[in-house]
């Protein structure tokens, strides 16, 4: 099977259109691939412009506060991708004379860098003969070659991994690798491949077999927990109360609206008997924005329900993370993605 020769000639002419891919760029490429890590395309493209304008290069990323990485970084969620990117950022200036490197075995030495990025970088950027493999290339790979080994076990990585150094062509590494995972996700696609058209239904085991929706098989993870959020708030003066996360946290150092969290979920009714509502709020009327929101993080689901406390209202008991800000400097504020879907969607009334 001409595997590689096929693939390219596919992508050549159904390959995507991506800003990224007309650059050698290592550091826009590096922006690129982990802005899009567990992201859809259409999702990050506005995000990786964002960061394009506002950091040109490596330096100035380095050089940005934190908070403002953030605050560019909202709503895309995996907030500890901005932080290894800033920490990154700065070990291209300590240790690559802030030249951003395009060997996979310096890449790899990078924050938050592993092999799959750093084999994707270094193929696009200097045409490093290093094979990717994300969900996209696991799942052609399982379906023509028929196998059905978890592609998250021990086994199944270096099963895969195997195939996949073999079957990247010596000449033109990097346009393989746009062409598998291109492939992987308009033609091969999770649900639904047009399997009438693949250049490969004549080789594909899969297909053969009745088996391209079994395949990749994947070891199940352990079962997420459930976790009820109870967000309030507060106005004062044209002020908004706001609680900044602590910096070992999930959200680490992120701001979100004082919170109460609760063993299950609560009714309004119960919510006004709780020790620390009336700790923080007591004699305050609550009224629901919204209804209960589902967010999903890894091996956790955050149901969080908003209410607006009537202005007017003393907080009775701040929590030392709590402070004040006038209603217009939320915006500028860099806050997770529940927080910041609710305020875009919302605000203030």
């Amino acid at each position: 099977m001409r595997f590689a020769e096929n693939l390219v000639a596919w992508y050549r002419e159904n390959g995507r259109d991506l800003p990224w891919r007309k650059t050698e760029d290592p550091y826009v490429i590096w922006l690129s691939e982990v802005i899009l890590q567990q992201t859809r395309v259409e999702q990050g493209m506005p995000y990786f412009h964002r960061f394009v304008q506002s950091l040109p290069d490596v330096k100035s990323f380095a050089e940005a506060a934190e908070e403002d990485i953030l605050r560019l970084w909202q709503g895309l969620g995996y907030y500890s991708r901005a932080r290894n990117m800033h920490k990154a950022a700065r070990q291209v200036m300590d240790r690559f004379d802030g030249v951003f490197p395009t060997r996979y075995d310096d890449l790899i030495t990078l924050q938050g860098v592993g092999e799959y990025t750093a084999a994707a970088i270094s193929s696009f950027a200097s045409n490093e003969r290093r094979a990717v493999l994300d969900g996209n290339v696991f799942r052609v790979l399982s379906r023509v070659f028929g196998i059905n080994v978890p592609i998250n076990s021990t086994e199944g990585k270096n099963l895969f991994k195997k195939l996949a150094d073999e079957l990247i062509p010596h000449d033109y590494p990097g346009e393989y690798n746009h062409a598998i995972m291109d492939f992987g996700a308009i033609q091969c696609k999770p649900k639904q491949p047009l399997c009438p058209t693949c250049i490969f239904q004549l080789e594909c085991r899969a297909l053969a077999e009745n088996r391209v929706h079994e395949l990749p098989v994947k070891l199940k993870g352990k079962a997420s927990r459930n976790r009820y959020f109870h967000y309030f708030i507060v106005e004062r003066n044209g002020e908004v109360l706001m609680s900044k996360r602590g910096d070992k946290d999930v959200w680490a150092n992120l701001y979100e609206f004082p919170m109460i969290e609760t063993a299950e979920d609560c009714p309004m009714d119960d919510l006004y008997e709780h020790t620390a509502f009336k700790k923080h709020f007591e004699r305050a009327t609550l009224y629901p924005v919204g209804g209960m929101v589902k967010h999903v993080l890894s091996h956790q689901n955050i149901y969080a329900r908003f209410y607006r406390i009537a202005e007017g209202i003393e907080v009775k008991e701040k929590k030392s993370q709590w402070r004040y800000f006038l209603s217009e400097k939320i915006d500028t504020l860099a806050k997770h993605k529940l927080i910041f879907t609710f305020w875009d969607k919302y605000g203030i009334s």
